[in-house]
């Protein structure tokens, strides 16, 4: 088998992370009798400053050709004051809208080894295993009208049936193969999108009786995410309210720099590392690889439908953690402490065939 990947390390920490994920799918080709090729394009800020725009043509050519797309991170500080269309972020948006990648997936885990590591307590955190299901084409980020006036701006809030109905469908399929539980987070008490949301997911909950439906307002999710974590199972949102539980969430496990994600429905599925660009850390060899990692591992088991590779990642990553090997985002004075180089070298030792 070979299969074609699309590499796209973007700004900050990104190539380093991305140069890790890279080499733990080089060992599993070899593992596993697959070959990968890689090509490298540029995107965000590594685009702008080539191109001049932040997703050149050639990178979304290359992202629509290729079985898969691997990405590190986009942004950096020095286009901060760039108008929208040429802001780093800018092409994350776009490029998810032109692979029609409507649905974005973000596995919340808490490794046993690192229930420390969580802000919170160990009663509230242990056993935490919870997926995020955000819908990633639609919403505030892409609705219209939008725009800056003299003494305003506007941004619009739009869903349709169709839309709700395929990333409902999203979840509950994902519900039926976990725990069977799935919350639907909206805010139906204020806004009519979320009223026709809610409606929707309703009727679609008919198709799956087996999974139990429970809706909750955002507000109370974003507290109940912190008090009582492990009622949750799947959770499913529009764009902009996935955007920010996923984040709070992320602290659960210990870090950001432990989440991976993957954006799926459409021509090839896009993985990267939830995180940022961190560009305060790029180049010292400090970054935590392993989102972008496991970012791999889903870019195996979405796209590639290679489950016992991926599953192989997943082994390696929590073998490591065993050991006791610690980045420093996750680092709390106990284990060892590893750099990126080091940790991915680490999970790559670790790779065995399932």
């Amino acid at each position: 088998m070979s299969f074609q990947i699309a590499v796209m390390p973007g700004d900050g920490i990104g190539p380093e992370v991305v140069e890790a994920a890279v080499r733990v799918l080089l060992k599993i080709g070899e593992i596993y009798e697959t070959s990968f090729s890689f090509k490298t394009h540029l995107i965000g800020g590594a685009a702008l400053k080539a191109h001049g725009v932040p997703l050149p043509q050639e990178t979304l050519d290359a992202a629509m050709q290729s079985d898969a797309v691997l990405l590190g991170a986009v942004g950096a500080p020095e286009f901060d004051g760039n108008p929208p269309e040429l802001k780093p972020e800018t092409a994350l948006l776009q490029l998810r809208k032109e692979l029609g990648a409507f649905a974005n997936l973000r596995p919340v885990f808490l490794h046993p080894p690192l229930v420390e590591a969580s802000a919170l307590k160990p009663e509230i955190v242990e056993g935490v295993d919870i997926l995020i299901v955000r819908e990633l084409t639609g919403g505030l980020y892409f609705g219209t009208p939008r725009g800056v006036e003299a003494n305003a701006a506007t941004n619009t809030m739009r869903y349709s049936t169709e839309e709700i109905q395929r990333i409902a469908n999203v979840a509950f399929r994902a519900a039926r193969k976990r725990r069977k539980k799935l919350h639907s987070i909206d805010k139906a008490n204020v806004l009519e999108v979320s009223q026709l949301w809610r409606k929707v997911v309703r009727q679609t909950a008919s198709d799956y009786p087996d999974v139990e439906l429970h809706h909750m307002y955002v507000d109370n999710c974003a507290m109940q995410l912190i008090a009582n974590p492990r009622q949750f199972d799947v959770i499913v949102t529009e764009n902009l309210f996935g955007d920010i539980l996923s984040d709070e969430a992320a602290m659960l496990t210990g870090s950001i720099g432990m989440l991976p994600s993957a954006s799926i429905g459409g021509r090839a599925g896009l993985y990267e590392p939830v995180h940022g660009s961190a560009p305060d850390i790029a180049g010292k060899d400090i970054a935590n690889p392993l989102a972008a990692i496991a970012s791999a591992a889903m870019l195996l088991r979405y796209s590639l439908e290679l489950d016992d590779a991926a599953a192989s990642i997943d082994r390696a990553i929590a073998a490591s953690l065993d050991a006791g090997y610690r980045t420093a985002d996750i680092y709390r004075g106990q284990g060892r402490l590893a750099g990126t180089t080091e940790m991915t070298t680490q999970v790559i030792s670790r790779l065995t065939r399932a």
